[in-house]
């Protein structure tokens, strides 16, 4: 295999702790609109979708549209909620650092808007280890995950072959993504459903500060 040259990082659940304000929020939306959701269904039945998806198959749940403005809302209290309490996931600044500190590149790569992913890392203090250029959004690629195109958009804008690069994933959608690319694929299982992501193709690590080990940078 050629050497790593670059390692793609997902945002929300690798580097941010922010699944479940995401989900509880999403699941208070819904209900709120007349289809009860619970946090749990949330993340089994959108979690890793684009919002557009989401509302395609919230007004297929429900046989009617969502209000006009219910995203935006949606959008402006899930802010709200991170600006509260958004965590970073445990080791993962100690862990890009590493990966950087060992020669390789580094982006983020989320199917949230580019808005999203930049106030998460300024909230947690992780914006300085990802440089604007370095961080891109499924809404900028004609498919988001499962499908290939964030990744091999971003290797390509990053001057990485697929070949060289490493994704780290919590999502099945994103693991299978990062195969579909011809990529390394690690699975943090800290949070998810480690089978899922196995089954998908990645190898897995259950803390962040297990990556650098996996890559060989010790």
């Amino acid at each position: 295999m050629t050497d790593l040259q670059l390692a793609i990082f997902d945002c929300d659940g690798v580097l941010v702790d922010s699944e479940a304000i995401s989900n509880t929020i999403l699941a208070e939306s819904l209900t709120a609109q007349g289809l009860p959701t619970t946090p749990a269904e949330a993340r089994r039945d959108y979690q890793g979708l684009l919002l557009a998806d989401i509302v395609v198959q919230a007004q297929g749940r429900l046989g009617h549209r969502l209000p006009e403005d219910w995203l935006e809302r949606y959008e402006r209290i899930r802010a709200d909620a991170f600006r509260r309490e958004l965590q970073p996931i445990a080791g993962a600044a100690e862990a890009v650092q590493r990966v950087c500190n060992s020669g390789m590149a580094v982006c983020v790569a989320s199917q949230g808007k580019l808005e999203k992913t930049r106030l998460s890392l300024q909230l947690t203090g992780l914006d300085r280890l990802f440089a604007e250029p370095a961080r891109f959004s499924a809404w900028s690629v004609a498919r988001g995950k499962p499908h290939p195109d964030l990744f091999l958009h971003a290797a390509s804008t990053m001057g990485a072959s697929p070949e060289s690069c490493v994704v780290i994933e919590d999502t099945a959608s994103g693991v299978t993504a990062a195969v579909r690319a011809g990529m390394r694929a690690i699975g943090y299982a800290g949070n998810g459903d480690e089978d899922a992501l196995r089954t998908a193709g990645a190898e897995c690590i259950h803390a962040m500060d297990e990556l650098p080990q996996l890559l060989r940078l010790e």
